[in-house]
């Protein structure tokens, strides 16, 4: 038995979100701080920028997170590689090489609890289930997510979206039914959600986060001639077509992917 007394009942803590095993809070205020910083911390705060930590709760599901993460841990907790043979290792190690992600992410089970590392970033827990049971992620965004939940190779459509882009030529894909965490450079509040429904978007950049499995992307100049992308401007974008959903970031962030507190 355990109890853990001052910590989401402190009165400095405040609970953003809460899906399946994942609880997302902010620290109010930084009050770890020294006089030089002081006055840093407190505009950072006003605009929003606070500490936040994923809490998850084994007693409701095992979790897989991405390697490092983990910060503490309390309880009857179980550690696995999440490894099931020679195939497997070697399968994730091909993925983990190809999406720029861990190869090997720790899988945890059993009835104690787990709370991941501190970061300015911005936690956003999506329960596959309004997605249709699948999702695309960009490189970078994964933080943790049911370890029922599977996770495989998405090949781009076409040669040109790794080609031209400059991008690799698989994403990671999320199936299955549970709840995956992602690391966001924006809070969920400014994400935009566009639906399409045998349509397409196009967007300059990798302003997005995540999509539907279902979607075809591809990477493509502007205008259908090289004299056409010139004369807008514009040279490469991103394309996704079909029916589904694309979550998008409105805005470039200066927090770097993967950036430690």
């Amino acid at each position: 038995m355990f109890k853990i007394n001052n910590f989401l009942d402190n009165d400095d803590v405040n609970i953003l979100d809460k899906k399946g095993a994942f609880t997302v809070f902010e620290y109010k205020r930084d009050l770890s701080v020294t006089k030089d910083r002081a006055m840093y911390e407190y505009f950072a705060s006003q605009m929003n920028v606070k500490l936040k930590q994923v809490m998850c709760d084994l007693s409701v599901s095992p979790i897989t997170i991405q390697k490092g993460s983990m910060q503490w841990m309390v309880g009857n907790v179980n550690t696995t590689t999440g490894i099931k043979g020679v195939g497997d290792f070697f399968g994730k190690s091909i993925r983990g090489a190809v999406t720029k992600e861990a190869a090997i992410k720790p899988e945890y089970e059993g009835d104690g609890v787990i709370v991941l590392e501190p970061t300015y970033k911005h936690i956003i827990l999506i329960d596959l289930a309004t997605w249709n049971n699948s999702l695309v992620l960009e490189d970078g965004y994964f933080l943790a997510c049911d370890s029922n939940l599977k996770q495989k190779l998405v090949a781009r459509n076409t040669l040109s979206s790794a080609t031209l882009g400059n991008e690799g030529f698989f994403n990671l894909g999320i199936e299955g039914s549970g709840v995956v965490a992602l690391e966001s450079p924006v809070p969920k509040e400014e994400l935009i959600e566009i639906e399409l429904d045998n349509d397409q978007v196009k967007i300059d950049g990798n302003f997005a986060i995540a999509w539907s499995k279902s979607l075809k992307f591809t990477v493509e100049k502007s205008s259908k001639s090289l004299i056409g992308s010139a004369a807008s401007g514009e040279g490469l974008v991103n394309v996704y077509r079909g029916s589904g959903k694309i979550l998008m970031a409105p805005i470039k962030s200066d927090l770097t992917i993967g950036e430690e507190v």
